[in-house]
């Protein structure tokens, strides 16, 4: 990795520190803006006000805004379309943090990026540590890991997060498709042979405030001392029928649908464009020695989402 710079943080400056989002409209960028407004002021922009895929444009957006802080919460995730537009994706998930992490460099600023579970094979019969070696099956995964390297061979100060099955009140994952599919379908068969931690926008935008303000305020030494790659995940582990268990086994005028009947089945009877990983569980120890920082049980930031999800209902 090359040296990181040895400036002061943007902490010691006599300003609150401005934050660049990228990606605000997606499910952890809306989580990041609410939470991190009261930290600096904020500048977010989405895919209607940024082109990722544009080099000179995304270079544009950070010089305007000058930030202190960068939160990459931007990617391509349809996994499976990636094998089908792979410069896309490349562009989006690899070129694009390179980008940042080059123009996070010039300003000193601290730039987090968050990466995924499917850097890894899913060989592994043990949770994943930042110290095994990714081999990617998919071009989304591919994609995700040169993000990564890019970012560590900059000069910038980093914050790397892998996550897994990310999941939210908004945008496309798991929990809304499974809820919209129960309105259209009395069954659902869910693949039970792929393993992961499912993981609530609201416990990432958390514990990404947690440490990122620590670090500005000094909290875990230098620069040199904290930047890295992170495991970040909730606690725990299910396959996606156990999630979907999960999710169905509350009533139905909590989830605004009528469970449906499920059944699993092996992930070679759901053929899909991109394969999956089938243990993508990632220990978050070095994460917790670090920082003190420990997300919740996947069950419990279910949980939280879905009273999140029946307020909003009971409020339209």
């Amino acid at each position: 990795m090359t040296d990181l710079p040895t400036q002061p943080p943007a902490a010691d400056l006599s300003r609150p520190p401005r934050i660049l989002i990228t990606g605000s409209a997606g499910q952890l960028g809306r989580e990041l803006e609410r939470i991190f407004n009261n930290v600096g002021p904020v500048v977010a922009v989405d895919r209607n006000s940024a082109d990722l895929a544009d080099p000179t444009q995304l270079r544009e957006v950070v010089r305007r805004a000058a930030p202190d802080i960068i939160l990459n919460a931007a990617a391509y995730t349809a996994v499976d379309r990636a094998e089908s537009e792979m410069a896309l994706a490349h562009a989006i998930n690899a070129l694009a943090p390179r980008v940042l992490a080059e123009e996070a460099a010039e300003l000193n600023a601290i730039l987090v990026h968050y990466s995924t579970d499917y850097v890894f094979d899913g060989s592994k019969q043990e949770p994943w540590t930042e110290q095994d070696s990714p081999a990617p099956l998919s071009v989304y995964g591919a994609s995700k890991l040169a993000a990564e390297q890019a970012i560590q061979n900059s000069r910038a100060r980093h914050l790397i997060f892998r996550t897994s099955w990310v999941y939210g009140p908004h945008g496309n994952n798991f929990l809304l498709t499974m809820l919209r599919l129960a309105k259209e379908r009395d069954k659902l068969s869910i693949v039970d042979d792929q393993i992961g931690a499912p993981t609530s926008s609201f416990a990432l935008a958390r514990a990404t405030h947690a440490i990122v303000t620590g670090a500005l305020a000094g909290r875990f030494g230098e620069p040199q001392d904290w930047c890295g790659l992170y495991h970040m995940t909730c606690a725990g582990s299910v396959s996606w029928f156990g999630f979907a268990q999960a999710i169905f086994t509350r009533p139905a005028d909590q989830l605004g649908v009528k469970p449906p009947e499920l059944t699993p089945i092996a992930a070679k009877d759901y053929p899909t464009a991109a394969a999956r990983p089938g243990n993508s569980v990632l220990s978050n120890e070095k994460l917790r020695a670090r920082f003190g920082v420990e997300l919740p049980s996947w069950q419990s930031a279910l949980d939280e989402v879905i009273a999140s999800l029946q307020q909003s209902s009971e409020s339209e």
